[in-house]
């Protein structure tokens, strides 16, 4: 018979890279309010804080605000579409109205393909 077809040494089981399935990504888009950017410089320390820690745990797949100074965008990693709501609903700039509205969407990261996550 003939032999199996040899398996490319490069190929790493899908398994071995892939998170928990219980944690999924999620987008997070502020839209700020009419003050949205005054305000934005007061809270900043406060968020950019909780970014980091949420950051550190490895959860924070890219974030940043908006270069129209329209509000900000966010995608993290949770386990629930609740917990991402929790997130955005406790973040600073939404508590103290740099953002008048706040969207939450699960997301799938398609590219870049090389992407850790």
């Amino acid at each position: 018979p003939p032999a199996p077809p040899a398996i490319p040494v490069n190929l790493v089981p899908l398994h071995h890279h892939a998170p928990p399935l219980s944690i999924m990504k999620f987008l997070i888009l502020g839209f700020d309010g009419p003050d949205g950017q005054a305000k934005r410089k007061l809270h900043r320390p406060a968020h950019l804080a909780r970014m980091d820690a949420l950051d550190a745990q490895g959860r924070v797949i890219l974030a940043g605000p908006l270069t129209d100074k329209t509000g900000s965008l966010i995608v993290i990693e949770a386990e629930s579409l609740a917990e991402a709501q929790a997130f955005a609903k406790d973040d600073p700039y939404t508590i103290h109205g740099v953002f008048e509205r706040v969207e939450v969407h699960p997301f799938e990261q398609v590219f870049p393909k090389s992407a850790p996550r």
